[in-house]
């Protein structure tokens, strides 16, 4: 071809790759950028959100294109650990194509806006390590694709919303450090793909014959966190069909009872942790045979003289890896 074809050939694909972004995330980003203030300022450069060729996409926007047009859409936003404060922005919402929202480890405060139910797509959406408050809207419910729901670590009060169980492709779900009340919905048992689920550090009740009620619930759970709470009753021996399962976090509550010999044969358990409760009797000799079993904490119960814990106690904690994306 000809020089000079080549460079309208050249020029056109560099068109068709940076392409502009749609107006209404440029609006939207806009006013983000007014309402977050001047942490976000230095870099949120230029006229083009996603990058117009001499400058970058802004800082933590990621963009994908539009088929069949020139233009591309906001689909990821992260801006998180830089200290911005006050309430989310409703413009958020109105970036409608986002598949992930990470706002985590700043200082926002107020509620989740009720418009979140607009983002359809979103997937991942992260607001841990904030001082957000309120109720958890029931709106999330409506975020029909999320897969990760990480909430912990705010000032959430009221009840966990029911409606968080018609996310089916849920797998992690963490509400921990928080002022939540009331019952877990037994509903979330129907989320088929639920693998690890927080609660603890909170001011719920019930028991766990309640929260495994429905047949064939929680399927794919391998982490119940339930620790730090107010539950009582005792540990069911239909805890045992929940065949994944492999951390059992029920310290610091008022549980009482013997340990049922069915929760030994659950066959991946991995830790188990009852201490700082009411449980009383012995420990059946299959935990002490169990393949998988590396940490069992018993003190603080009443448990029969010679019953032994299983590990070294320490504070259990997971680092951000572990469960992140």
């Amino acid at each position: 071809l000809p020089l000079c074809c080549l460079l309208v050939l050249f020029l056109f694909n560099a068109c068709a790759v940076h392409g502009k972004t749609l107006k209404r995330d440029v609006k939207a980003l806009n006013e983000i950028k007014a309402s977050l203030g001047w942490r976000v300022l230095y870099a949120w450069v230029g006229d083009d959100p996603c990058g117009d060729g001499d400058l970058p996409p802004w800082s933590g926007v990621k963009c994908s294109p539009v088929s069949g047009t020139d233009y591309r859409v906001v689909t990821e936003l992260e801006v998180y650990a830089v200290s911005i404060v006050g309430p989310i922005p409703v413009a958020v919402t109105n970036l409608i194509d986002l598949t992930k929202l990470d706002l985590h480890n700043n200082k926002l405060t107020g509620p989740i806006p009720s418009q979140i139910g607009r983002l359809k797509h979103l997937k991942i959406l992260n607001l841990r390590w904030n001082k957000l408050q309120d109720m958890i809207p029931p709106e999330i419910g409506e975020l029909k694709q999320l897969t990760h729901l990480y909430l912990s670590f705010n000032n959430f009060k009221g009840e966990i919303p029911k409606e968080l169980a018609n996310l089916h492709e849920l797998r992690y779900l963490q509400l921990h450090e928080n002022r939540l009340t009331g019952r877990i919905p037994a509903e979330l048992g129907n989320l088929k793909n639920l693998r690890h689920l927080d609660v603890g550090n909170n001011h719920l009740f019930g028991t766990i014959r309640e929260l495994i009620r429905l047949d064939g619930c929680f399927p794919a759970l391998r982490n119940l966190y339930l620790n730090d709470n107010h539950f009582s009753g005792g540990i069911p021996a239909q805890l045992a069909n929940l065949t994944n399962l492999e951390t059992l976090y029920l310290s610091y509550n008022k549980m009482s009872g013997a340990i049922p010999f069915a929760v030994a044969h659950i066959p991946r358990l991995t830790y188990l942790y009852l201490d700082h409760n009411q449980f009383s009797g012995r420990i059946p000799d299959t935990f002490y045979k169990h393949p998988f079993l590396k940490e069992m904490y018993i003190e603080g119960n009443s448990f029969r003289q010679g019953s032994k814990a299983i590990g070294e106690h320490k504070v259990l904690q997971l680092s951000d890896s572990d469960m992140l994306f």
